[in-house]
């Protein structure tokens, strides 16, 4: 599609006061609103040479996606350096494997042309997550976009689970998220703009055996999302959530037995799980100038699995 024939189509619509009233009418040419014209130029910009249409308003801003280095996390961050995001990504230090993970995602994010910061930090360490934030916001320029993507599983029974086991998941889970999001707000109302995208869950919205810890969690961040999109969003900053279904990472494979996979997969009218692609294409949708009205919403990427 180009960028004539985007214009001249019958998807824009503005307020026609004719005889029947106030009533919705294609616009024509001339009759473009200042925020119309704005949004083409910002979509002509993030047409490739190919003219095929990519998401807006991305290009040169900076991002932080916190555990970054694999799964879904991986894939969002290289979503976001492919439409020219700088980056930065933490990691939980977990051995040899898990500093080879790091440096091979940012080796692969710095092919894209971006600046990529990294740091090994846990998310439950609040005085850690702050000096992370000001050392990517120096690193990289700026600081624009926040995905909340961290997160653990340990699924039993609530008359097994442990304390260390409750805790342990709400305070990466949630109070992770909420330190994120609480360093970086200051950064977003000084210059009155943001995207946050928190990664949520199905398990939020729909119960299952085992999972009373991982699915307090992802709740509690679903109103995370809707108080930040409150408080944040006088200062233009949008606060939006994505809950995945069954999508195949490594994580998942380890924690859910093979047969749940199978029931998950019957259950999906699009008969497949996801993969981690399907949910950094919502992301980078909720990231750009296309989502620029939408703010405290939850938009699941599940394949059908709620209906």
């Amino acid at each position: 599609m180009t960028m004539s024939s985007c214009s001249e189509s019958k998807g824009w619509f503005e307020e026609d006061e004719g005889e029947g009233g106030d009533t919705l009418a294609p616009s024509r040419p001339g009759r473009s609103s200042p925020a119309v014209e704005q949004l083409l130029e910002e979509v002509e910009a993030e047409t490739d040479p190919s003219g095929r249409l990519t998401v807006g308003g991305l290009r040169g801003k900076a991002a932080i996606v916190t555990g970054g280095s694999t799964g879904i996390g991986r894939a969002v961050a290289m979503a976001l350096a492919r439409s020219g995001v700088h980056v930065a990504f933490n990691y939980l230090n977990e051995g040899e494997a898990s500093l080879l993970d790091a440096d091979r995602t940012a080796s692969e994010l710095e092919a894209q042309g971006v600046r990529v910061f990294r740091k090994a930090v846990d998310c439950t360490d609040s005085a850690g997550v702050t000096r992370f934030v000001e050392e990517a916001t120096e690193a990289l320029g700026g600081l624009h976009i926040l995905v909340n993507n961290a997160g653990i599983g340990r699924d039993r029974a609530l008359w097994h689970m442990t304390d260390e086991d409750w805790h342990a998941v709400l305070d990466t889970n949630l109070s992770g998220a909420f330190y994120f999001l609480r360093a970086m707000a200051p950064r977003f109302r000084a210059q009155e703009y943001g995207k946050v995208v928190n990664i949520s869950s199905v398990h939020a919205l729909s119960s299952e055996f085992g999972l009373a810890n991982y699915a307090a969690s992802k709740s509690g961040l679903l109103a995370l999302t809707r108080s930040a999109a409150v408080e944040l969003g006088p200062f233009n900053v949008n606060v939006n959530a994505v809950a995945p279904g069954y999508i195949r990472t490594t994580q998942l494979t380890e924690r859910v037995p093979s047969e749940n996979l199978d029931r998950a997969r019957e259950r999906s009218p699009l008969g497949r799980l996801g993969d981690p692609q399907d949910v950094a294409g919502a992301v980078l949708f909720l990231c750009s100038e296309a989502a620029r009205h939408i703010t405290g919403v939850v938009l699941p990427v599940d394949g059908g699995y709620l209906l």
